[in-house]
């Protein structure tokens, strides 16, 4: 089955915390904090993988994690990093945020992406000793990963698309110019997946060319499969508009073209604007004046005209020709440039993003990055609860407890853990 759109969660690995721990040994007194550092967590890595041309795999595995850093021990000793996960998708496969629908990578190329990051470490207490506070019993909590929810976007990467109505010859055109094996039968939508070969047009020189089912009437609003594949158009350099000029289907050779066109501006207005070759196919066994008439309309446009029959290979040589020619003037195969997160999204990903609200006289701090915080404290060293002061007050959550009145001895609970509030 074809799958090319899907739905998943990434999470990057978490950072290890870092260690609390003290120089032990025999004949040597006060030895310090020698607590070391947590490990990195590991990060999600996509890479493109020429063997898949579908995201079939990811309709049944929807969560990828990476492994999370390992924590410090004694002897400043770091702990192991998180193994990195790799994903491996088809060539031309979008990743863009769930929710924003903001496009993250675009996985044309060979070099693996980093989509989410694990968290860094954190510091054992080793860093934490100076001349005034010599035995720190405290140290830094790891960073939690990147977590995304995704969706992945296949987009063929191909130079050349056909486009036209069901069952005017695209597949078996595609089949006598290129290796491809589409199916090929006299009834509409045989194609139900593109179809991608590769066209020669000489000893150096070839292309890809893609065959594009289910265009028809009100395709880009979702009629027939056109909705699901006009995305694989859009990488496409030049179009080649494939249509039955033999009247076999009972259909007029110039609204059909017309038809499809109008299907493509509403779509995509740029992609309305894309080079165009028009192939009038079945011309063995259509009238001549029918095919005189559908030149004329095109001639009247502009664009270049070949008359066809894929069935027995006429003309279709000259217009590969054509079509290898017109590629060497045409930019490259579009790549989609990775959008920039806004101002918004920005604010809503802040690590020190938290929420306080009032219940019952008791002040409620909803922050699930302090759960890291709280794990490291011990609450029964003077210097780790200073530690957790300034985090508190560096976060902007004391000026929001005192901006919402909080008084001296009010209680303050920050997931389950509840104090009392001491100015």
């Amino acid at each position: 089955m074809f799958i090319d759109i899907a739905r998943i969660t990434l999470k990057a690995g978490d950072g290890g915390a870092g260690a609390v721990s003290f120089h032990r040994e025999k004949y040597v007194s006060a030895g310090g904090p020698d607590g070391g550092d947590g490990g990195r967590g590991g990060n999600i890595v996509f890479v493109a993988d020429p063997n898949l041309s579908t995201l079939a795999d990811f309709r049944y595995k929807r969560k990828y994690t990476a492994g999370n850093g390992e924590p410090g021990s004694k002897k400043r000793c770091s702990g192991k990093s998180g193994g990195d996960l790799v994903v491996k998708v088809p060539r031309g496969t979008l990743i863009k945020d769930a929710e924003s629908g903001r496009i993250l990578v675009d996985i044309s190329g060979v070099e693996p992406v980093i989509v989410a990051k694990g968290g860094k470490g954190g510091w054992g207490n080793a860093h934490f000793a100076t001349p005034t506070r010599q035995i720190p019993r405290f140290a830094k909590p790891g960073i939690p990963g990147e977590s995304i929810d995704a969706v992945l976007e296949l987009k063929l990467l191909a130079d050349v698309g056909l486009l036209g109505f069901p069952n005017v010859g695209k597949s078996t055109l595609i089949s006598v110019v290129s290796e491809a094996k589409p199916e090929i039968a006299n009834y509409h939508f045989t194609t139900l997946s593109p179809v991608l070969g590769v066209v020669r047009a000489g000893e150096e020189q070839s292309f890809v060319m893609a065959d594009i089912p289910g265009l028809i009437e009100g395709a880009s609003d979702g009629v027939g499969l056109g909705h699901e594949f006009l995305r694989h158009v859009d990488r496409c350099r030049l179009l080649v508009h494939v249509v039955d000029v033999s009247g076999v289907e009972g259909r007029d050779s110039i609204e059909d073209f017309d038809t499809i066109n109008l299907e493509l501006a509403k779509y995509s207005a740029e992609l309305a604007e894309r080079p165009q070759i028009v192939a009038a196919n079945k011309c063995d066994i259509a009238a001549p004046e029918d095919t005189l008439r559908f030149r004329g309309h095109i001639q009247k446009l502009g664009l270049p005209f070949f008359e066809i029959s894929a069935a027995t290979g006429a003309g279709t040589l000259e217009l590969v020709f054509e079509i290898a020619k017109r590629l060497q003037e045409l930019p490259p195969i579009k790549e989609y440039e990775v959008e920039e997160i806004s101002l918004s999204e920005m604010e809503s990903k802040a690590k020190n993003e938290f929420a306080v609200t009032k219940q019952d006289g008791v002040y409620i701090v909803d922050a699930d990055w302090l759960g890291h915080v709280l794990g490291s404290v011990n609450m029964d060293d003077y210097e780790s609860l200073q530690y957790f002061q300034r985090v508190l007050r560096n976060s902007g959550i004391i000026a929001k407890l005192e901006e919402m009145g909080v008084q001296e001895g009010d209680t303050v609970s920050i997931l389950n853990f509840e104090f009392e509030y001491v100015r």
